[in-house]
Order: C-alpha cells, then structure tokens, then sequence
C-alpha cells in the first residue's frame, strides 16, 4: 500500500479520533468514515477502518463492560442483524454508495430533529415510550448503515438517546453493540476482498494511535456533565447526517 506521508498522518489521526469516539465521543466516528473515504476509495476504506474500529470497541467493551444496558441490545437484535443482511447484499451487487450515502443522512437529520423535538415536548416521558417508536426503523438502519459504510454511529446515538441513557450506560451499551456487529462483518468484508494482509498490516500501525484515543476519550467522558454530552451527540449526529448528504 503506497501512501504519502501526509495520507499517513491523516490515518493516524483518523485512528486517534477513532479511539476517541468509542470511548467518549461516539458520534465522531462518522466524521472519520468521511474523511478515509477521501484518502482511499470509499469501498476500500471500509474494509481498511473496520480492524480500527474493533481494536477501540475492545478497550470500551473492557472499560465499560458493567455499564451496558442489555434489554436494550436485545431488542435491536432481529432488526438489526435484518439490516446488515440487506447491507452485505447490497455491497455484493452495488458498486455506487452515494445513493445511499443521501438516503441515511436525510434520515439521520430527520431522527435527530424528531429526538430534539420529542424532547421538548414531553421532557419526563418514560424512556421505554420514546424508544419503541425507533426501535424497528433503527435497528435495521443501524444494521444496514453499518455494513455498507461504517456509518451506524449517527443511527444508533438517536436510538440511544431516545432510550434515555445516562452517558456511561450510553457508551457502555454502544461498545458492545458496535464490537458484536463489527466482528461479524470481518467474514463478510473479507469474502468482498475488503479486508487483505496488506489492509491488516496497516491496522497494526495504528493501534498505538488508536489506545492514546480511547484514554483521551475516557477522560473525556469523565469531565462532561450529562445534559451538554446529549446536546453533544446530537449536534454531531446532525453534523454526520449532513456529512452523509454532502459525500465525503
């Protein structure tokens, strides 16, 4: 793999941002996606961040283990695993994503708008009424959005903010999520040629990068009050859904 040092650096920070939004920030990693897909073609860069990808949900899953809300995974399961069946046809038989690409960031801003919206308007509704409503649409957006993209990030924080997650419960319940979806998808990426020793090689480099952005993102975590991390992750909820929008 033939990259200049300046596409080196911009990997490296892009696994630094990585490490940070599995650990702090979840919502970043939609800005990631968009700017790999410009050092590498956007098929390719899929296959190429998804090893990143995991080697951060790992350090969550591990710091988050007891923080996950698992009613809440269950019942994304069918939905879910419905999306990334959809998606993995979809890699298979369609080369263009930018169909796509607009489809997910119209309706990833409409979610957060509706989130924002439901918010204001019945501010004390049980998290359990406001999640039901998300649940089928996001479970199988998230699968799909996932698959063909890396791109659930956006999909799933409306979910989780819905279900009205205090923040630890949020990345904790997200790290499992995203760890479970993404190593399925390494057979599936891989019998796409998406993922190849040359990639993995490349992943191996970074993972120095990516553990500085998971300790980053921990402290992160740590310092920010409740209300401003959900008005954080919605803004950049809104900010991936037009990322989406205007291509990478």
């Amino acid at each position: 793999m033939d990259l200049s040092l300046f596409s080196i650096l911009i990997v490296i920070g892009c696994a630094f941002l990585i490490g940070i939004s599995k650990t702090g920030l979840p919502t970043l990693g939609i800005f990631v996606v968009a700017v790999m897909a410009g050092v590498f073609p956007v098929r390719e860069s899929i296959g190429i961040v998804l090893p990143m990808l995991i080697a951060a949900d790992i350090v969550a899953v591990l710091y988050y283990r007891k923080n996950a809300d698992w009613p809440t995974l269950i019942r994304l399961i069918p939905w879910v695993s419905g999306g990334l069946i959809i998606g993995f046809f979809f890699l298979f038989f369609i080369e263009v994503n930018r169909p796509i690409e607009i489809s997910l960031g119209i309706i990833i801003v409409a979610m957060a708008f509706l989130q924002v919206w439901s918010r204001f308007r019945s501010p004390g509704a049980p998290r359990e009424n406001r999640s039901a409503f998300f649940t089928v649409i996001l479970g199988t957006l998230a699968g799909f959005s996932t698959m063909v993209g890396n791109a659930a990030g956006p999909v799933m924080a409306i979910f989780l903010l819905a279900a009205g997650l205090p923040k630890q419960a949020f990345i904790g319940t997200g790290a499992w999520f995203f760890l479970a979806v993404n190593v399925i998808k390494v057979p599936l990426y891989a019998s796409l040629g998406l993922i190849t020793a040359e990639t993995l090689t490349l992943n191996a480099w970074m993972i120095p990068a990516i553990l500085a952005g998971t300790f980053i993102g921990i402290k992160t975590l740590q310092k920010i009050p409740q209300h401003w991390f959900n008005y954080i992750i919605l803004a950049l909820a809104v900010f991936g859904g037009f990322r989406l929008l205007m291509g990478a």
